[in-house]
This record gives C-alpha cells, structure tokens and sequence, in this order.
C-alpha cells in the first residue's frame, strides 16, 4: 500500500476545509451545550442562514462579499432569537425539539422547487465567492507541506479558516473565565439556584445561544467560500450530530475539545477510508471482498464502534472532566 498517500489524505482531511467547518461549530455547541446546558440540535441551521445569506445577496442581488457576510451574521442572532424567545423559559428537551425541527425547515426551505430562482433549489447556488479571492494576498502557484499540496486559493482559506478557530477559541476562553461564564456553568449544573441569586437566566441563555450560533454561522461562510458552492443537503441534521460527536470526542466543556475533536474525528473518518480502500486495491483478505461504496460504509461502523468504546470507558471524552457533563434539564 502507499503508506503516503494515505498519511497525506489524512493530514488533508485532519486539517482541511471540513475539519475547520465542523470545529466552527463544535465551538459554538461547546459554548451552548458545554458550558450552557442548552441542547441546540439545529445548528446546522446557523450555517445554512449564513451561507444563503452570502450567496444570495451577492449572486441574485449584486451586493458585495462585505454586505453578504453582515447579512449573514444579521440572519444567525435573528434565526436564535426564533427559536430561542419561545422556548428558553421551558424545559431543555423543548429546545432540542424545536432546534432540530428548525433545521429542517430552512434545509427544506432552501431546497424547495418554488424558491428555486432564488435559493437555486437542490442544485444551490455558486459563482459567489470573487470577492473573497480579490483579497487573497498569497501568490498564484503551488504550495507543498510534506505529501500535502495546495493551491494558492486553498491556502487562502485554510489561513482565514483556522485564523477565524482559533480567534474563536481565544473568544470562548475569555468568556468562560469571565464572571458571565461562571454564570453559565451554573444554569448547566442548577438554574434555579443561579435565579435565587437574581440573576436573569433567560437572558444570559438568549446570550449564550446567540454568541454560540453565531460563532457556528462562521462555519457556514468558510463551507461556502471554501468549495465556492453552497447546496442544501449539507446542511440536514447529520451535519450537526457530526459535530456533537465531534464535540463530545475532544471533551465538552473545554476550550480546546472541539479543535482536538475534529482533527481527531476527521483523521479517523478520512483516513480509515483510504485506508480500507487501498487495503481492498493491494486485495487484503480482510477487505478484498469490498467494493469502495462498501469500504464508506464500513469505515462509519468503525469510527462508530471507536466512539462507542470511548463512551463506556472515558465518557467525558479525551480533554474532559466527568463532572462537566452535569446537566440540569429541567
């Protein structure tokens, strides 16, 4: 087998496009779920505001890339303040259901037939994103680091990608160690006891829901402008279950545990598939019998038994703490 090529899609992937998307919004969940208590299972209904925002006023209207991500940013704290005014009062389990219920209808929404000239139906939209790559500063040709090669548009948006991650998790651990994130932790754990200090739980859980989705909209802006297109069927509620896995696999409540994650969750997912693919190539007793269709599946029933045995035997994931996963879901 070629041992680099496989190491070199697994860095790709560990490090990639997808991996900054996904650690965006595992970011976002970490403040929400992690720190908060709130079980918002729709965002992936903050990428797709955000990304149809951005596509939408810039190829239908002829606005520029500036006006697209202000509007973008505009529609997530409004999309939180939706879902959130109604059901921030009442129990944990009404937000899950209203978030993934959410979710679906922008998905749906996006992708309907009667909405196609506007939002381009299940084929999305593209031709958006040249006013991003105006700003580009790297020079045109071919970068290499190891195995790994890139052109100067993908470095482009790794850069802006990780730099937005990182700034992201600078943000979080300033909240968090903030007397406003004190609060936080202690809805998550009792929000009865923080109400009889006189705190105003219902507003800081708005505030919460709105930086969380907010910081998870950034996701939906790296997706599109890294892949120059934006569709809707990325954005169903596997994407946001990848992400919470994602989260739970680094350690929720910690400020690093979605960037671990997802460089830990896409290595493995990446990885595991190139590496049964060219087991079945070479012809592997074990794996020849696949085809590649199979080999996708399997290596989902692999990561899958992984993050099964990490639950039995480290529940709080590779950067947590068991007591972090207090939850008062009243």
């Amino acid at each position: 087998m070629d041992w680099g090529y496989i190491f070199s899609v697994t860095l790709q992937s560990a490090f990639g496009i997808e991996a900054i998307v996904f650690g965006l919004m595992a970011i976002g969940l970490n403040l929400q779920f992690g720190y908060t208590g709130l079980l918002n299972f729709g965002q992936s209904a903050f990428l797709a505001v955000a990304a149809y925002s951005l596509a939408v006023l810039v190829t239908d209207m002829g606005f520029t890339f500036w006006v697209g991500i202000g509007v973008g940013l505009l529609a997530a704290v409004v999309l939180a303040l939706l879902l959130g005014i109604p059901t921030l009062r009442l129990r944990a389990d009404y937000l899950a259901i209203v978030t993934i219920a959410a979710a679906e209808i922008v998905r749906l929404l996006v992708r309907s037939v009667a909405l196609k000239d506007i939002f381009g139906g299940s084929d999305g939209l593209r031709d958006f994103s040249a006013g991003f790559y105006a700003l580009n500063p790297v020079t045109v040709g071919q970068y290499s680091l190891g195995p790994v090669s890139l052109n100067q548009d993908k470095v482009f948006v790794l850069i802006v990608g990780w730099v937005l991650v990182v700034l992201s998790l600078l943000m979080v651990w300033m909240l968090v160690r903030s007397p406003w994130g004190r609060i936080l932790k202690g809805i998550r754990e009792d929000e009865d006891a923080v109400r009889s200090l006189g705190k105003n739980v219902y507003f800081v859980k708005m505030q919460s829901l709105i930086i969380g989705g907010v910081l998870g909209c950034l996701g939906g802006f790296i997706y599109a402008l890294g892949y120059q297109n934006v569709g809707p069927d990325f954005f169903g509620t596997d994407t946001t279950f990848f992400a919470y896995a994602i989260l739970i696999l680094g350690g929720a409540a910690r400020v690093l545990g979605p960037l671990l994650g997802t460089i830990v969750f896409w290595a493995l997912i990446q990885g595991t598939d190139v590496l049964l693919r060219s087991g079945i190539d070479a012809g592997f007793p074990l794996v020849a019998w696949m085809s590649g269709s199979q080999a996708a599946v399997v290596r989902y029933i692999i990561v899958g038994a992984g993050l099964m045995l990490l639950m039995i035997f480290r529940p709080q994931g590779i950067l947590g703490d068991r007591k972090e996963l207090a939850l008062d879901a009243r």
